[in-house]
């Protein structure tokens, strides 16, 4: 796969911006979502990614353990609502738009075209192209990004937030700019970190990039984003005991 042109220049921009690098929400995957309570908080918009998010990376197939929470996620934001950005279907590497089709009949889902990688600010622009010319579009603030990669997908997600917070306040008087500031809801769209991984790819990189939350979350100020009330709380497996055998019964069986 080519070089990720618009990735590799991320390091740079946080150097001046780290917290861009920052996720709302982390996940092991899409399980642990509430998609209905997210809805009824004003999302009414979902941009996922393909790779170790959805699918094995390099298949189209869902996997199958989120079959149920996809058509709840699909069911929940309706028709359209829901989209694939991928750095492979839909790329200019997708010859003839072969893998986007493929990916979008096994997912119900549109994937997005787009001649750049995320999080190619051209990328950004398709995506708000796509939810501005819904029937009833979808503005920035009600999506939600989910991928699981730092560099690409939630860097994405907190470069529209950025734009769409300085519009806001540009727009806006300074008594209003203070309190969408100091409000729990983001300004832009959420931004939804999958840790879990279906498949080990890059995982230097994936080291390297949990390192970076971390080390950006413990430096960081100002009150943590509380996003626990957007997620499912799911029952661990029961763990079945080994039987009690009645004494007699282990006699009887050395007789």
């Amino acid at each position: 796969m080519p070089l990720n042109i618009p990735g590799l220049l991320v390091p740079f921009q946080l150097v001046i911006y780290p917290r861009i690098a920052l996720p709302h929400v982390s996940i092991k995957d899409i399980r642990q979502l509430n998609f209905r309570t997210l809805k009824k908080a004003g999302y009414r918009g979902a941009v996922f990614d393909k790779d170790n998010c959805l699918t094995i990376p390099y298949q189209d197939h869902l996997v199958p353990e989120i079959t149920e929470v996809w058509k709840e996620c699909l069911e929940t934001f309706g028709d359209g609502n829901v989209i694939i950005v991928s750095n492979s279907a839909g790329t200019y590497l997708d010859a003839g738009g072969i893998q986007a089709e493929s990916v979008s009949y096994h997912l119900q889902v549109p994937v997005l075209a787009h001649k750049s990688f995320k999080p190619a600010y051209s990328c950004i622009s398709a995506i708000r192209s796509y939810f501005s010319s819904l029937p009833n579009p979808v503005k920035d603030n009600e999506l939600i990004i989910v991928g699981d990669r730092i560099f690409t997908d939630i860097v994405m997600a907190n470069r529209i937030r950025n734009a769409h917070l300085n519009r806001s306040n540009a727009l806006a008087s300074p008594s209003e700019s203070t309190n969408a500031a100091n409000t729990q809801s983001p300004d832009g769209p959420l931004a939804i970190w999958t840790t879990g991984v279906w498949k080990k790819e890059a995982m230097v990189m994936r080291y390297l990039e949990q390192s970076l939350v971390k080390a950006v979350t413990r430096w960081s100020t100002g009150e943590p984003f509380d996003g626990a009330r957007f997620l499912k709380v799911i029952p661990a497996p029961e763990i079945k005991k080994p039987a009690k055998w009645l004494p007699g019964w282990n006699i009887f069986q050395r007789s």
